[in-house]
């Protein structure tokens, strides 16, 4: 069949006075096409019209394809179990034919960026060997629309507080900004609306006014609109994530800086330029930053603990022992932990970024080896027991590091000895035990006993207990010798 410019070509030569069999000739075709041609007297090339075997079946396809939630494998099993006799194949054919069951493809469009006009920013996750561990990571991105300079950074989460941190260390690598930032609609800036009606988060708007562009958004399903910074997320996956080890996140995103370096230098053929040059000529064109870029931080109120840390993520830090139980500022900053007693500084760590639980210890913050963390006086019991015997002080200096009860028993005790037996026994044995290195409170025990025993309760051989009516009973004049003695149950002897 001929093509259109053919047929106009025969309409042509024959409007000329040419022959049918000359027209042929010089165009080698057959002379029925060319009177085919001139008895149509059109150049259009007409439609083959066929009779297809899923025509009469159209509207049971439809249905079909709702019952069957879009799966034409099923719709072709149903049309066959009904009688129909058609392929998978031509079912397909004819869907994507006359457009059923399928979206109508939309021109992607172009999008044409003046020098300086916008910038784009988005985030993706993506999987990294961190640590030795396989993480699941967001990593952050920024394009020049125009020059199309990249830079990318990665975070273990992605909140407004790593956003600021992100664009600033961003637009500090590009050197200035775009009057416009391009975002997909994300809660992290959006506070409400969508696309030309978006209305930023105050805190984000303001951030965005400080550095000198305003955030904008597109409109829902246009993917195209946010190209420029949606298309190396694929080459930074394939090229930079690709076989790479990062010891911690520093590491991860010090190589993501070199790797940015490298790439922005190289020629790419979709632009047909090096985006270093293409640079050069947007860097005039966008706003410088200001002379003094403030650091992002979070600002936390906290109280320290028993322990004196504080907890920020679930990470501790150290604080002065004199700061316990007081509430302090925390601020968190991208690298550092900062700890502020009102307007005065008083400690400072390295942020740890991963919610570990992990304890961060200033050694200055420790109390002195060999000391408790808070000054302690002696105890009660040691003051008192010293007030009543001021002569031990050394035995319990020795008895709190050599004895065997913990210390407070040991004192309790001691102390209740002091209370209980006469001064110069008690005395007498602690001199004696110190002398032979003996602290078993036990056996210090026995001797003030054995000692009370000899020398405080001697009672008389030739006395009775009190009787009834209160008079002691003096057998020993009286009795006779030869007398036998009464048995114990008050009998006569046998």
């Amino acid at each position: 069949m001929l093509d259109q410019a053919s047929r106009q070509t025969v309409l042509t030569l024959r409007g000329k006075g040419h022959s049918v069999r000359a027209i042929a000739r010089a165009l080698k075709v057959s002379r029925c096409a060319v009177r085919d041609v001139v008895e149509r007297g059109s150049p259009e090339v007409p439609r083959i019209e066929r009779l297809e075997k899923a025509e009469p079946h159209r509207q049971r396809i439809l249905e079909l394809y709702q019952n069957c939630k879009g799966n034409l494998v099923r719709v072709h099993e149903v049309l066959c179990e009904e009688g129909a006799e058609l392929s998978y194949q031509g079912l397909t054919a004819y869907c994507r034919r006359h457009g059923l069951c399928h979206e109508p493809k939309v021109p992607a469009g172009h999008y044409h960026f003046e020098p300086g006009q916008e910038m784009q920013h988005d985030t993706s996750p993506h999987d990294i060997e961190l640590g030795g561990k396989v993480r699941r990571v967001q990593t952050a991105s920024l394009v020049l629309c125009y020059s199309r300079i990249l830079f990318f950074q990665v975070y273990p989460q992605f909140r407004r507080f790593e956003c600021k941190v992100f664009l600033t260390e961003a637009c500090a690598y590009m050197g200035g900004v775009c009057l416009r930032c391009e975002i997909d609609n994300t809660h992290v800036v959006v506070l409400r609306g969508t696309g030309a009606n978006m209305v930023p988060v105050p805190e984000m708007e303001a951030f965005g006014t400080r550095l000198g562009f305003a955030f904008a958004a597109h409109e829902l399903g246009d993917a195209n609109r946010s190209g420029r910074v949606e298309r190396p997320f694929d080459y930074i996956d394939n090229n930079f994530l690709a076989g790479r080890h990062f010891l911690d996140w520093a590491d991860a995103n010090q190589q993501a800086r070199q790797w940015c370096d490298k790439v922005n230098a190289k020629y790419r053929k979709h632009i047909r330029a090096n985006p270093r040059d293409l640079y050069a000529v947007e860097y005039p064109q966008m706003k410088r930053l200001p002379i003094w870029l403030p650091e992002p931080y979070l600002l936390h109120q906290r109280i320290v603990d028993v322990d004196g840390y504080v907890t920020v993520n679930s990470n501790r830090y150290s604080t002065p022992p004199g700061l316990i139980g007081r509430r302090v500022e925390v601020r968190e900053t991208k690298d550092r932990i900062t700890i502020c007693d009102g307007s005065r500084e008083v400690a400072s760590h390295e942020r740890e970024v991963d919610p570990s639980g992990r304890y961060v210890t200033n050694p200055q913050h420790l109390p002195e080896r060999g000391h408790s963390r808070r000054a302690r006086g002696p105890a009660r019991e040691e003051s008192e027991l010293l007030r009543l015997l001021p002569d031990i002080s050394q035995y319990v200096a020795a008895l709190k590091t050599r004895g065997r009860l913990g210390t407070t028993l040991a004192l309790r005790r001691l102390l209740r000895m002091a209370r209980e037996y006469p001064i110069e026994p008690l005395q007498q044995a602690i001199r004696t035990a110190a002398h032979y290195g003996l602290y078993d409170l036990e056996r210090l025990e026995r001797m003030v006993l054995r000692t009370i025993a000899k020398e405080y309760f001697q009672l008389s051989q030739h006395l009775d207990p009190i009787g009834d009516d209160d008079e002691p009973i003096d057998r020993g004049a009286t009795a006779d010798p030869d007398e036998p003695s009464p048995t114990p149950d008050g009998g006569d002897p046998a």
